[in-house]
């Protein structure tokens, strides 16, 4: 699954908005932005949907959220507030299967989404 996009920006194949990086994770803006802030936050691993997370994969899926909330703080948002969203599978939304979060802020986000 390395082969998608995000896998290929995981491994600094193809360039990207980045805003945070480390061992685990990548984020970086989103090129259609649902908000102001609109960054997508992904593992370096090639997991295709969280629904084929591994009991193994629980402290990377923690460290995506806290990677996301370390990236609030940094782009401002965390004080007003933001959302976080992982789609799964085609019926969720997910358009590319490598899994992500989706970190969206910087204007007042209604509820249900859509």
């Amino acid at each position: 699954m390395s082969d998608t996009i995000f896998g290929k920006i995981a491994n600094a194949e193809v360039e990207a908005d980045l805003v945070y990086e480390d061992e685990a994770v990548v984020a970086f803006r989103d090129l259609h932005p649902q908000a102001p802030v609109h960054i997508l936050v992904i593992p370096r691993k090639p997991i295709p949907t969280l629904n084929d997370a591994e009991p193994d994969d629980a402290e990377l899926l923690g460290r995506l959220l806290l990677a996301a909330a370390k990236i609030a703080e940094q782009e401002g948002i965390a004080e007003h507030g933001y959302r976080t969203v992982i789609n799964c599978n085609a019926g969720g939304g997910q358009t590319v299967y490598h899994l992500h979060v989706h970190l969206i802020g910087g204007r007042a986000l209604q509820w249900p989404p859509g």
